[in-house]
């Protein structure tokens, strides 16, 4: 490879890497894929389908537990929200992955996953698509903006390869990891597309995930049930992001790995008991609403349950399941286990669709009733739309996962209103909501990613000599004579910042030397126009030195101890170099 990047140019070489990402990407997530049957065949094969068995309880607690020792012994890293950490690699760490995630997700989430944890494998392995962009980019020493892109490459590549779909993979790396389309960025992301997909085609076979075979095709009469069945999925995509933020608030504040694995465990168990089809990732959940012509076939989803036998209560079964998919998912993840949020909304989504059709035909004429299978899909777009943000992403996706591409015009529907209604009470998605808070998440708005990717450690001057209030003016001269800089810090002996010395407001005592033992700098120092703060945003920074037209300004650790001054000047320095960088094609 060494000696084939020095023959080809760096575009050229490029476009080999986005292809060594993609086959690999791929290779991961069927092998992703694979081990999480083993892990389920090998538990569950000598179980009867028509009764009920008490491990399906007891073997998500235990896939939870090995993956929390697995995670805090092994890894010794936090390798959960996947994506949260692949958006702040993107706008901190300038598209740095470690190398483990190249393997540890894979690992934890196919055990979790394989024992029956109620979550999705997408999430762990676009991370591991992405460290291997990642690591592929610093083996051969690639500038960091095509680092970012090849980590880009990694996630399109595993959500690809996982789900046979390379346009949900492109647009995925656009929607929700916004890394911008230009020219330069679309074919290596198109290559990494197509070659993971390759590799799932000639791994796996031709079939898409979900067969669908559409009976009932889409008329313009059923565009309104389209329209408020989008305005529902907006409403169950923002119950499900503000719930779960809500129950890992409440496991973040159990400090002890143990009680939180006991307490999700529990809880788990519980849900599963009640709701058998929140075992596992629920894929065969959707297979059997997707392939449900009638309301009954559905029936099949009551079996062991409490609820087997009494029909007429499915629609209130599933709408339970529902309300209660975040809590066993989230259960699953804080109380230690790995996994992601693609599979639960694409199992809420399903859920949702079908019952909303069904209640719909209830009440409306024949014209205008809606086919629930169909539903099904419209569903599961609106609910991918809505939790990531995604519009283009939950059309794509489903199209290509299901073959339905005769009903792009209602899941463009769907998944527009689902996103306009969640936008207009949650402005971020799951996953970039936390970064977001911060100041840490990269936008396609040019100026604000700039200044995300800067960095205030990186311009800030820390070699300025400190004075300390008893200190003489003559002393204090002595102290700065061989320096350039007019503002110095004045700190206690614990280095609190105390004041400010700048030496044009007392020119006109520095050449007055009989001064030199009259004054100190407790009685010239000032306190500063502002103070920076080391947790301070970027875009906050920048407000503070445009409100107080200041040109240079202390820097502080949020306790008040002294670090640095920072300059405008630096400031715009940097922010025009990452520009140039940004914008190059």
């Amino acid at each position: 490879m060494i000696w084939i990047q020095r023959k080809l140019s760096k575009k050229q070489f490029l476009l080999l890497l986005s292809l060594c990402v993609g086959l690999a990407s791929g290779i991961a997530a069927n092998l992703l894929k694979w081990f999480i049957h083993v892990v389920e065949e090998l538990l569950t094969h000598n179980f009867e389908v028509t009764s009920s068995n008490a491990l399906y309880l007891l073997y998500p607690a235990i896939g939870i537990l090995i993956s929390a020792l697995f995670i805090r012994y092994v890894v010794r890293d936090n390798i959960g929200h996947g994506v949260t950490k692949i958006l702040y690699s993107l706008s901190r760490n300038q598209g740095y992955i470690r190398d483990h995630n190249t393997w540890s997700s894979m690992v934890a989430s196919g055990i979790t996953i394989g024992f029956g944890g109620s979550v999705g494998s997408e999430s762990p392995i676009v991370l591991t698509g992405s460290a291997i962009g990642s690591r592929f980019g610093r083996w051969f020493d690639m500038d960091h903006r095509t680092l970012m892109l090849l980590v880009g490459c990694g996630a399109s590549g595993a959500v690809a390869g996982v789900y046979k779909a390379p346009i949900a993979g492109l647009v995925f790396t656009i929607e929700v990891l916004m890394i911008d389309l230009t020219m330069s960025s679309l074919v290596p992301l198109l290559i990494s597309c197509a070659s993971a997909t390759c590799v799932s085609y000639f791994l796996s076979g031709n079939d898409t995930m979900f067969h669908f075979d559409l009976n009932d095709p889409f008329v313009v009469g059923r565009v309104p049930g389209a329209i408020v069945l989008g305005i529902l999925c907006g409403l169950i995509g923002l119950y499900f992001t503000r719930v779960t933020n809500w129950i890992e608030q409440q496991f973040g504040k159990i400090k002890n790995m143990y009680k939180r694995w006991l307490l999700g465990a529990v809880v788990l168990a519980v849900l599963i008991y009640l709701f058998p089809p929140l075992y596992g990732e629920g894929y065969s959940v959707i297979s059997t609403l997707v392939n449900s012509v009638q309301t009954h076939n559905a029936t099949d989803l009551m079996n062991n349950s409490l609820f087997y036998g009494h029909n007429n209560f499915l629609l209130l079964y599933l709408t339970l399941i529902v309300l209660v998919k975040v809590f066993a998912s989230t259960a699953t993840t804080s109380g230690g286990g790995c996994g992601g949020t693609f599979a639960p909304s694409l199992f809420l989504g399903s859920m949702s669709g079908f019952v909303f059709a069904s209640v719909w035909n209830l009440f409306l004429p024949a014209e205008l009733q809606l086919s629930p299978t169909n539903c099904c899909l419209y569903g599961m777009s609106g609910v991918i739309s809505a939790v990531f943000h995604a519009p283009l992403m939950g059309i794509f996706l489903i199209a290509e996962l299901t073959g339905g591409y005769r009903l792009l015009v209602p899941l463009i529907i769907v998944a527009a209103i689902s996103y306009v209604t969640i936008h207009a009470f949650e402005p971020h998605s799951i996953y970039s909501m936390r970064l977001a808070r911060r100041g840490e998440l990269l936008t396609h708005h040019k100026d604000q990613s700039v200044l995300t990717l800067m960095n205030l450690d990186a311009v800030t001057d820390k070699g300025r000599p400190t004075l300390t209030p008893d200190m003489s003016l003559g002393k204090m001269l002595q102290l700065v004579a061989n320096s350039k800089r007019l503002h110095f810090a004045v700190c206690s002996p614990d280095g609190m910042l105390l004041g400010v010395i700048n030496l044009n407001n007392i020119r006109h005592l520095i050449f007055r030397s009989e001064l030199y033992n009259t004054f100190t700098v407790n009685g010239l120092m000032k306190p500063p126009y502002a103070i920076v703060r080391t947790d301070d945003s970027m875009p906050e920074i920048m407000d503070k030195f445009q409100q107080h037209d200041a040109g240079t300004l202390p820097v502080t650790s949020p306790d008040g101890r002294y670090v640095g001054f920072v300059s405008r000047a630096r400031l715009y320095s940097a922010y025009r170099e990452i520009l140039k960088d940004f914008s190059e094609e």
